[in-house]
């Protein structure tokens, strides 16, 4: 992996104009090809969307800001062959995006950007509206937010007597394969919020969203604390890499 030796990122971005400048290059030493090639995939961009862009120059783009007077394309592809796919790599976390040659601080920043600004976006599309006209939006935030996670994190989505959604808090991180959840907390952070239902979940970095026996036992431990406290527990959902699964679904609530 030595070739990547040579990229070279601008030191934390100080944006000017549309991307970062780097203070070791000269102005106007881009190289033709790389500024024609920059310009068309912009265009393309522009012209047709990210629907007809490929995950590689979808990556590219991102790049050309954190490296802007190199060819980034062989970067964007080992980024891929390293994390799997486009999301993979905007969601990596820093310590294993490091790892990868020729990226670097910078390139570390643009990626946290992009994952930042589209759960963000993600999010506002479920907060205050109601889980059943939004059920969809609400998975497509779940898989923004922890489908690629490297370590078990535990959520819960607080929803008011029109089941709105009305919070939407991290309760727990763990390690690969375990969280720690505790029924009484979460029974109780629902009270403090008032809330009348919940929605519980939890992402697997397997990336099988198949439950465990503790997944289960944990589950009807909290559905039954909440009953007694007149709380209604609607789901509880796994997210996997591709997939998520519902308790409600498959029975076992």
């Amino acid at each position: 992996m030595a070739q990547f030796s040579h990229f070279a990122e601008a030191p934390l971005p100080l944006f000017s104009g549309d991307e970062a400048v780097a203070a070791d290059i000269p102005p106007g030493k881009q190289p033709s090809y790389i500024r024609d090639h920059r310009a068309r995939l912009r265009d393309r961009f522009r012209n047709g969307g990210a629907q007809a862009m490929p995950d590689y120059e979808m990556l590219e783009l991102v790049l050309f800001r954190a490296i802007p007077r190199r060819d980034v394309k062989p970067l964007a592809r080992l980024m891929l062959d390293t994390f799997g796919d486009f999301n993979g790599a905007i969601s990596a976390p820093p310590a294993w995006l490091a790892k990868v040659p020729g990226v670097g601080e910078a390139v570390i920043t643009e990626l946290k950007i992009v994952e930042a600004a589209s759960q963000r976006l993600a999010r506002a599309r479920v907060m205050q509206r109601q889980v059943i006209s939004s059920w969809d939006a609400l998975l497509d935030y779940c898989h923004a937010t922890m489908a690629h996670r490297g370590t078990e994190q535990f959520r819960l989505f607080l929803l008011d007597t029109k089941n709105t959604l009305i919070a939407d808090e991290e309760q727990a991180s763990g390690t690969v394969d375990h969280v720690p959840v505790y029924p009484r907390e979460v029974v109780k952070r629902a009270l403090e919020l008032n809330a009348s239902a919940l929605i519980l979940v939890h992402n697997h970095p397997s990336g099988d969203p198949t439950p465990s026996q503790s997944d289960i036992d944990m589950t009807r431990q909290i559905a039954d604390a909440a009953q007694v406290m007149g709380i209604t527990l609607h789901d509880h959902l796994i997210t996997g890499k591709s997939c998520e699964l519902s308790f409600r679904s498959e029975g076992y609530l």
